[in-house]
């Protein structure tokens, strides 16, 4: 049914995000800007940049590099303390082991080769497209269709597993079928074909397994 799987990396194989909004919470109190639940979560699956947007539209007189360099020191003692695999990556790896498989991150490709060492998928994947690869990162298709792109497939025999809003909608508009798994904040499914509680679910729903 398909030719290629391609994965997200934060909250979708890697329990990242739970770490990165609690440090993020951290962060923004300390330098005397509050935030709460709802706004990180609508940082969820966004790119750096884009995030920075979002943050001076709420906060214009914040001091985003004081707040980076306190949310990145928290966020990487966090992982530091532990870092874990979502459940079913390693029984979904090993079962669609036949098909190629890329990474399609809005994380930096420093971090995301970091992350990926850290939970022992460094040679997983045949490709990485991270947010330096493109110009419009997600929630636009750009990065999904030069994933599909790199394996000479079209997009719409890409299974895709994304968590958040923003990777699934970048999936969808570039043609490829997707599976959302949410992590952190809750999803109708808008943007997703299957729409389930964990990847093995999602990839029985999708006829993967």
């Amino acid at each position: 049914m398909y030719d290629a799987l391609l994965f997200d990396l934060d909250g979708t194989l890697i329990d990242t995000e739970t770490l990165a909004v609690a440090s993020g919470l951290t962060a923004f109190a300390a330098v005397g800007f509050p935030v709460d639940l709802d706004f990180m979560h609508r940082l969820v699956g966004i790119d750096g940049p884009t995030s920075a947007e979002i943050i001076l539209a709420r906060h214009p007189t914040l001091e985003m590099t004081r707040l980076d360099t306190l949310w990145r020191a928290g966020f990487e003692q966090a992982m530091r303390a532990g870092l874990t695999l979502k459940p079913g990556v390693t029984e979904l790896l090993s079962q669609a082991r036949h098909l190629p498989r890329v990474l399609v991150t809005s994380s930096r490709r420093s971090d995301a080769h970091a992350k990926l060492g850290k939970v022992g998928l460094g040679t997983t994947f045949a490709h990485v497209v991270t947010v330096d690869d493109v110009t419009r990162p997600k929630p636009h298709p750009d990065p999904y269709l030069l994933a599909a792109s790199l394996l000479g497939v079209a997009p719409a025999r890409c299974l895709v597993f994304e968590d958040s809003e923003a990777g699934s909608e970048a999936a969808h508009r570039a043609g490829c079928v997707v599976v959302q798994v949410p992590d952190v904040v809750p999803s109708q499914g808008r943007w997703a074909h299957h729409l389930a509680a964990d990847l093995l679910s999602g990839a029985r729903l999708a006829g993967l397994i």
